[in-house]
């Protein structure tokens, strides 16, 4: 089970004291450090940090120990605790017992107590007991021999889950903490590693749901951008904008691509390529790596005498998706109320006016009691079994969720120091309008990274960002309404949504890419550590062949096709094959 799971192997009481001896000193020189930089800022330069709603670079330290303490210790829960104390440590001016105090009252449990941040964890915990169930009855068995014949192969089970990831478009956490439970067995099967998977599931997840303008995200987006038009008295529709700056969603597209096209040719290069060659000979987890979640410990293995039936996931599955969009549209339309609009225009004022919150906590609730059904009616399982399973299911995922609750109060931490202030602060200046696009995506990428918050960011960047845009264009002279005002427009508020979901990619500390390792029942750092180069390489590109040349005019249609085929270039020149183009059926072919 969890605790089972989470404890490592015993490495001696010789390195057990290295251990210790590390974490002492780490924190010694942490607290050193801070104190002495709280000592040496003069009084004025306090006062000045605090007016202009900041720390100065201490309001940076909270997230750098977090991320540099889960390098080194690779203990995340360790690190984001750390990194927590650190952050009410220089609010309350180096008083430890005073940030001890404040980092539960002030952080944690407001974190927790959030409504929002509640639903979260209701509905994560509602779909993986419904994945508990499903395994204990044995449905997932059934999805495994209904896939089977068809995913013989690394490259097509790769192929499989890139393509679920995809079409389940409607929410990024739904789709997350679907895809990777349903589709880990098969590729633990074919030997794919769990680094492989988690990023497969992360880089799907975000980018499509963040494109698709029918999603749980448009509505917040939606919101923000009306606010800045309306703050500009700009008569333009927020959401023909919106639509109109997906194809400058550069990094959404290069993610979705190098995913693809990972999945297709077999190439993986770094810590990536490792992780597949490891899996290739039967170990899917590395040596020492502990699963976020193991939602396959045994005590979820269906009864021998189980049949496999892949309609008792798939029926559990389908209702999840029918009843988020069913809620969707409910709580849409009652926010609508009278309207003339029709068609295409109706379907998006709906969506735009949805409580995602309240429909996925419906829809979790009836994934899993159809899954608690089909198992009781089939007398597979008796009622008093299938809901020891679901508990047995939410055990396993409780570190998980601690992850979760200590990264969100470490947001908190990063917010009420104002980390995206000072970051602001230190990369605004004069500059060309065609410029701002690729400068917003560097400052969202940075503070969705310290922060692990791509909405967070979102709503930091784009009442600050949509009126800078508007701003330095007509001072450049570009009038309203041109060709080049739209471009630097569209550009802009396309960046700040981008590079919110690279930042969020690359974040140790980001919701999604915790719930991505849950999901996929990877080691949490391991998947940070494998598909940062591959997100690396998708942002590079996004700013040097996508938002710098499309800023400058050219067509976005033309940057993304010439974007993807660098991307492939780069892919070929660094990739080496790890997965063959065909291989015969079973366990462990390529």
């Amino acid at each position: 089970m969890l605790l089972r799971a989470h404890r490592r192997t015993p490495q001696g009481a010789e390195g057990q004291g290295r251990r210790r001896l590390a974490l002492i000193a780490l924190a010694a020189l942490a607290v050193a450090g801070l104190l002495a930089g709280l000592a040496t800022l003069p009084a004025s330069a306090a006062a000045t940090s605090e007016a202009e709603g900041h720390y100065g670079f201490l309001s940076l330290l909270p997230a750098l120990v977090a991320i540099a303490v889960a390098i080194w210790l690779k203990e995340v829960v360790v690190a984001l605790a750390a990194g927590v104390f650190v952050g009410a440590l220089i609010s309350t001016s180096g008083n430890p017992f005073a940030a001890l105090a404040r980092s539960m009252d002030t952080f944690v449990v407001p974190a927790l107590a959030d409504p929002d941040h509640a639903a979260i964890l209701i509905f994560s915990g509602l779909l993986i007991a419904m994945v508990a169930v499903i395994s204990r009855c044995g449905g997932t068995l059934g999805v495994i021999e209904l896939v089977a014949p068809m995913a013989t192969t690394g490259i097509r089970g790769q192929l499989a889950t890139w393509t679920m990831g995809v079409l389940i478009f409607f929410d990024d956490y739904a789709n997350t903490l679907i895809v990777g439970p349903t589709m880990r067995p098969i590729t633990d099967r074919l030997r794919i590693s769990r680094e492989k998977l988690a990023y497969i599931v992360d880089s799907t997840a975000a980018p499509v749901v963040s494109l698709v303008p029918l999603s749980t995200w448009i509505g917040f987006e939606l919101g923000l951008v009306q606010d800045a038009f309306a703050t500009l008295a700009l008569e333009q529709s927020a959401f023909g904008a919106i639509v109109a700056s997906i194809p400058y969603r550069f990094y959404q597209f290069f993610a979705l691509g190098l995913g693809l096209m990972v999945a297709v040719t077999g190439l993986d290069f770094g810590a990536m390529r490792q992780a597949e060659l490891r899996a290739r000979s039967g170990e899917v987890l590395g040596p020492g790596q502990v699963p976020l979640a193991d939602l396959g410990a045994s005590d979820l293995e269906p009864p021998d005498d189980a049949p496999h039936r892949a309609r008792n996931a798939l029926v559990p599955i389908v209702t999840v998706v029918f009843v988020t969009l069913l809620g969707l549209w409910t709580t849409g339309s009652a926010s609508l109320g009278e309207t003339s609009a029709s068609g295409l225009e109706r379907l998006r004022l709906v969506f735009s006016g949805a409580d995602s919150y309240r429909a996925l906590q419906w829809a979790g609730a009836s994934g899993l009691l159809a899954a608690i059904a089909l198992a009781s009616s089939q007398r597979i399982l008796t009622l008093v079994e299938a809901t020891k399973a679901a508990i047995d299911g939410l055990r396993v995922a409780f570190i998980a969720f601690v992850v979760l609750i200590l990264s969100w109060a470490l947001g908190a931490v990063c917010k009420a120091l104002g980390a995206a202030g000072f970051l602001l602060q230190v990369t605004e200046g004069a500059l060309a309008p065609q410029l701002l696009p690729a400068l917003t995506f560097v400052v969202a990428a940075a503070i969705a990274f310290a922060t692990g918050s791509s909405w967070g960011t979102l709503a930091i960047l784009t009442p600050l960002i949509v009126p800078l845009a508007h701003g330095l264009s007509v001072s450049a002279g570009l009038a309203p309404g041109s060709a080049g005002f739209q471009g630097v427009l569209l550009a802009s508020i396309a960046s700040v949504l981008s590079g919110s979901v690279w930042g969020d990619h690359c974040s140790p500390i980001s919701d999604t890419t915790i719930l991505s390792s849950m999901a996929a029942g990877c080691d949490h750092l391991a998947h940070v550590r494998t598909q940062l180069p591959y997100a690396m390489l998708g942002g590079s590109t996004a700013v040097l062949l996508g938002i710098l040349p499309a800023s400058a005019g050219v067509p976005p249609l033309l940057c993304i096709g010439v974007g993807l085929l660098a991307i492939y270039a780069v892919l070929r020149l660094l990739g080496e094959r790890t997965r063959r183009r065909s291989a015969a059926a079973g366990a462990g072919s390529g």
